[in-house]
């Protein structure tokens, strides 16, 4: 029926995160645009972007190489661990449509915002620590648990 005024009814993408939250569903999708961290292989503990999607577990992911160092490359899904961020990116976008996307929707410093990009952080600082920074970490704690056990002394006594 050509003539008959059709319901308008909420496109996916609006009603996606309200399922999610309502249902519990999982939303980290292998899609491209999907921000993921490597987590094994030459390029381990770098971010990339899924750019395309080969079979049910391979993808093509780009860094792009001049902003987290990851070349194009094919790699398995099992290698990945997905994000909860997403860029808009059309299947097999170009680095520099890549780099747009990227900044426009600003995933790389979400990312960066959150605790578990801090935890890597802090993990890949104490492991490239000197014997001399980790003896400089040593006397800076023991100073900070003297000022605690002075500052609750005071405390104890006030009582």
């Amino acid at each position: 029926q050509a003539g008959a005024p059709q319901e308008s009814t909420p496109c996916k993408e609006q009603l996606l995160p309200f399922l999610a939250i309502m249902s519990g569903m999982f939303t980290r999708f292998v899609e491209p645009g999907r921000l993921a961290l490597i987590t094994y292989g030459p390029c381990e503990g770098k971010m990339c972007t899924i750019i395309d999607i080969v079979d049910q577990k391979r993808v093509v992911v780009d860094g792009p190489l001049s902003v987290t160092g990851v070349p194009r490359h094919m790699m398995p899904i099992k290698r990945l661990s997905l994000t909860d961020f997403k860029s808009k990116l059309v299947r097999g976008a170009r680095e520099k449509a890549l780099k747009v996307a990227l900044e426009r929707d600003a995933a790389l410093e979400k990312w960066n915002e959150t605790n578990r990009a801090k935890r890597i952080k802090a993990k890949e600082t104490r492991k490239n620590m000197t014997d001399f920074d980790r003896f400089k970490l040593m006397v800076a704690k023991r100073k900070r648990a003297g000022q605690v056990r002075l500052a609750l002394r005071k405390q104890k006594t006030k009582k």
